[in-house]
């Protein structure tokens, strides 16, 4: 089929099913999102000069310019607008003839109804790319930083690795088979291609940094006003569409750009009027020296394969204090990585005592992680990351990353999110709005979800306590009451009190461990309480005894999404055994029972596409959850066929098991518990 289309060139102008440039395409989504794309096809003018393009990457530069979300980034401009949430960048659809470039941008509703504006800022900054030099530390770090990510990177999903081997072989195995693994990872690659093994900190000449220079100048023309496809999602669009999608159904509309708007475009202002600039030099990118694994790892990968070391555990962690902070600390043993990974976590009762604290809580973690975004954008791009999270039992923090700047990193977030939080919180009530429309639309999208999802999601509520999780509906209610001086007042006590828990794991001895806790326990300066006031732990609330052959407990709960025909049921079946060995036989069971599920309700009745069965922890007691979704058959007829399956496990599936039987599965779950872990991160 691609060579059928080889003679034929791509974005003909007038040639498309829906007309693109100097149009802007109108959608009505499923889900109520407010989204700009700027989308531009970079088309190939020869197989050379594809080959240029996959070895400089001058989209990685482009990309990581107008992606950035630093200070005097293109989305910290809009912010400041009020007209943007969040700006993405990058190369979307890549063919053998042409791929396209992407800036998408989350909107405000004020953004909506400045869409103009928002293109307008970011031909800006795309005018900035090609008129202002772009500074050489520039280049130098996002080569750094691929190059950090290429020595580090970590073992990942198998199947995604197979897949992402096969589209490289065809887009390097002929520049260059040593590239098929390095090609897609790593940036000029033209006068490296015979030391590929060597890692690099810089670029291997002047004159190789300059082409890649060029490559993004030429690059970057691509990107101009007559040549962007503009598509615009939004719910207001409902009811004033004038088509219909053929395959989807999806009603939009196509406005033609007129001239006056394009040629404004065109000569937008300066990217410096609008407070733009290229972002200043990423002061986390770790050194060279901070690089050092501490501790030498001699992990042999073929001994802990073997029957004897999947059958020896790993080394658990230590508790090396014990006051008002529990701290379990493990230095690495295995991975020999520079990488380090800390979670704090206080416990404490009242942040999620009410459906009016959860949305609290959500609000608090939203304007957070906003406000610091500036800040951490830089540390996410050098390979740290932090998150956290308001949880039943308390509040968490985690960090990670290389070790090399963990340690102030960590101690800034901190003291941002407790002592100077109201640094990170909204100083106006328009502001506050904003995020508080920013939740009320993520938990209205509940309702399109699918009815499997929903049947899940009930289901889940009856298994945990109050206090513990609040209904959609819930959390939608209370977010619509809360208003400003709660969140500040609910910020301004939630690390007041409580008692502190740490693991700390990796690249850092036990002396920096202590230090690393210290600091962050005089940055958070809580009150310490006494165990009687520690929140309890989670425990699974019993489902209702059924005798033999009576009706299960039923809990029927109509689709909110109406435009949904589909039909969907979980059957869910607890155990209530804490122990190992109860935790070990419904593993079992559900390895015995879940291929011939499947074969049942989607192969031979054909009852659903969707059919699914799993094993799911609650606390201490497990479950096994039976779904089925269908399109051809009702919530009656898909009950009634996952109870009669149940009713035939054990005299069809159990009772004919002999010993060798029960020995393979057995194995296979072995096999499957003492898997090695892949990532310190996951260990």
């Amino acid at each position: 089929p691609e060579l059928s289309w080889s003679n034929v060139p791509p974005f003909l102008e007038g040639a498309s099913v829906i007309p693109a440039t100097k149009n802007v395409v109108e959608i009505v989504p499923v889900q109520d999102l407010r989204q700009i794309t700027c989308s531009w096809p970079i088309v190939y003018e020869s197989k050379e000069n594809r080959n240029d393009i996959d070895l400089l990457k001058p989209d990685f530069f482009v990309m990581h310019l107008i992606g950035h979300e630093g200070p005097g980034s293109l989305l910290s401009h809009l912010k400041d607008q009020g007209w943007a949430n969040s700006l993405g960048a990058g190369t979307n659809t890549e063919l053998s003839d042409f791929e396209t470039f992407d800036v998408t941008v989350e909107l405000t509703s004020k953004g909506l109804a400045a869409i103009d504006d928002v293109i307008g800022a970011i031909f800006s900054y795309v005018r900035m790319l090609r008129e202002e030099p772009i500074p050489n530390y520039v280049f130098d770090e996002v080569l750094q930083l691929s190059e950090l990510e290429w020595r580090f990177t970590t073992k990942g999903n198998a199947g995604s690795y197979v897949q992402s081997l096969v589209k490289s072989m065809v887009e390097y195995g002929d520049i260059s088979p040593s590239l098929v693994v390095a090609g897609p990872r790593r940036v000029a690659l033209k006068e490296t291609l015979s030391r590929l093994e060597e890692p690099r900190t810089s670029f291997a000449s002047n004159s190789q940094r300059e082409e890649t220079r060029s490559a993004t100048l030429d690059f970057t023309n691509k990107l101009v006003v007559d040549n962007a496809i503009i598509t615009v999602l939004s719910k207001t669009f409902e009811g004033k569409t004038s088509s219909v999608e053929k395959w989807y159904g999806t009603n939009y509309n196509v406005r033609p750009v007129s001239v006056s708007t394009l040629v404004k475009w065109s000569n937008c202002v300066k990217a410096s009027e609008l407070g733009i600039a290229y972002p200043k030099p990423n002061v986390f990118i770790p050194e060279e020296k901070g690089l050092r694994v501490k501790k030498k790892v001699k992990f042999d990968e073929a001994k802990a394969r073997s029957f004897e070391g999947r059958m020896t555990p790993p080394t658990p962690p230590t508790i090396i204090r014990d006051d008002d902070w529990t701290v379990y600390f493990k230095q690495d043993d295995r991975f020999g990585e520079p990488k380090a990974f800390v979670i704090f976590q206080l416990l404490t009762k009242e942040v999620y005592s009410s459906a009016f604290f959860a949305a609290l809580s959500q609000l608090y973690q939203t304007c957070v992680f906003d406000a610091l975004e500036e800040y951490a954008y830089d540390a996410t791009l050098a390979g740290l990351n932090y998150d956290v999270q308001v949880l039943p039992r308390g509040v968490r923090l985690t960090f990670g990353g290389y070790n090399d700047k963990l340690e102030d990193f960590a101690a800034y977030i901190s003291r941002k999110l407790s002592r100077e939080v109201g640094d990170v919180l909204p100083k106006t009530d328009t502001e506050f709005d904003r995020y508080k429309d920013r939740l009320l639309r993520a938990l209205s999208a509940f309702d399109v979800k699918q009815p499997y999802g929903h049947a899940i999601y009930y289901s889940s509520l009856t298994l945990q306590p109050r206090n513990f999780q609040y209904t959609n509906e819930q959390l939608r209610a209370a977010m619509r009451q809360v208003m400003l001086p709660d969140l500040l007042n609910y910020s301004s006590k939630l690390w007041s009190s409580g008692k502190g828990e740490a693991l700390i794991q990796g690249n850092l001895d036990e002396k920096e461990a202590l230090r690393l806790v210290s600091k962050i326990d005089q940055t958070l300066a809580f009150k310490a309480v006494s165990a009687d006031e520690y929140p309890p732990r989670l425990k699974a609330l019993p489902l209702p005894l059924v005798a033999p052959d009576t009706t299960p407990t039923r809990l029927t709960v109509s689709e909110p999404n109406p435009s949904n025909n589909n039909a969907a049921v979980q059957v869910l079946i607890q155990s209530l055994g804490e122990t190992e060995k109860d935790h070990v036989l419904i593993e079992i069971i559900d390895a015995i029972v879940h291929e011939p599920f499947y074969e049942d309700l989607r192969t031979n009745q054909q009852l659903g596409y969707i059919v699914s069965s799993g094993l799911k922890a609650v606390a201490k007691t497990r479950n096994i959850n039976f779904i089925v979704q269908s399109s051809v058959a009702s919530t009656e007829k898909l009950t009634n066929a996952v109870l009669k399956f149940l009713s035939g496990v054990r005299r069809n599936y159990l009772e004919p098991l002999n010993e060798g039987d029960i020995a393979v599965y057995v194995k296979g779950l072995l096999d499957k518990k003492t898997e090695p872990d892949k990532k310190l991160a996951v260990e």
